[in-house]
């Protein structure tokens, strides 16, 4: 009898320390988490605090976590000192429009290299993600030569194809379509659908989430493309919101009021698609076959 109760508390004691050893991790976890969360949130909340405060308050020592007072006006003023309307508009349609060929090129290149054999594919496949290796910089100068010689200098075509075909966009699209069963492929075609309706009605209803992960990644690398746009543009009035953000940053004085407002408006567009396709993104990322 006596055993029994022994075994019985020793049992009910590693129940009890289990159970505390989960709790004393998922604390640590949970605290882990809260801290990393803070770290990654400071900085836009910095901008929000910094783009409304009074501009004595910027450099006060030590720093003042909460304005005395909410200047919301410099968001206008940071919208009119700068034409920043006008370097919205040039980001938004660089933006809208190179994410829509892109995502074509890379959806259709990456069926072509999953689901249909031609002589060298493998090799093709190798060279083009082999220009993942080569830096921006290296082909900058040619593409700006191109660029020039084809009368492209500060427009919205030079400024939107020549970064329009990249490998990773084919890659993750490759890979995504490689796992699509080939008897939908097949079922299509015994009744009698062309290749492009098979692409169009049994591919591209099954990639959804290729697609969202396709449109963030292009959004949020064109719309905050700096360098390519840097060279190409010398009109002010073709200048995208990276360089205007440039701009912004005087050789003896910057406005940081106007600079942070226009920082923090930068950003919405990015958000806002992000969060449009968040679910997909999630899934797509995660995926690695068709999701019912």
């Amino acid at each position: 009898m006596d055993s029994k109760m022994e075994i019985k508390q020793s049992t009910i004691k590693a129940f009890s320390y289990t159970c505390l050893s989960d709790c004393i991790f998922q604390t640590v976890v949970y605290v882990i988490m809260a801290i990393t969360t803070f770290l990654m949130l400071f900085p836009f909340y910095w901008i929000l605090i910094t783009a409304v405060k009074p501009i004595n308050e910027i450099f006060a020592f030590p720093p003042k976590l909460w304005p005395s007072s909410f200047q919301w006006g410099n968001f206008v003023q940071a919208m009119q000192a700068s034409n920043f309307n006008v370097y919205f508009r040039n980001s938004s349609i660089v933006t809208a429009c190179a994410t829509t060929i892109t995502v074509c090129i890379n959806l259709l290149a990456g069926y072509a290299f999953a689901k249909y054999q031609f002589a060298f594919k493998n090799f093709f496949f190798m060279m083009v993600l082999s220009t993942l290796m080569i830096p921006l910089q290296v082909i900058m100068i040619p593409n700006f030569i191109i660029i020039s010689k084809l009368g492209l200098v500060n427009t919205y075509a030079g400024l939107i194809f020549p970064p329009c075909a990249e490998a990773f966009g084919l890659f993750l699209s490759r890979q995504f379509m490689s796992e699509l069963p080939n008897e939908l492929i097949e079922s299509g075609r015994i009744d009698g659908a062309s290749e492009f309706c098979i692409f169009r009605r049994i591919i591209l209803p099954n990639t959804r989430s290729l697609i969202s992960v396709l449109i963030i990644f292009t959004v949020m690398w064109r719309w905050n493309d700096f360098q390519w746009p840097l060279i190409i543009l010398s009109d002010s009035k073709m200048y995208t919101v990276q360089v205007g953000l440039a701009m912004l940053n005087g050789v003896n004085y910057v406005n940081w009021n106007h600079l942070m407002s226009a920082a923090l408006l930068s950003i919405i567009p990015v958000v806002v698609v992000f969060f449009i396709f968040q679910k997909q993104f999630v899934q797509g990322i995660a995926s690695t076959g068709i999701k019912g």
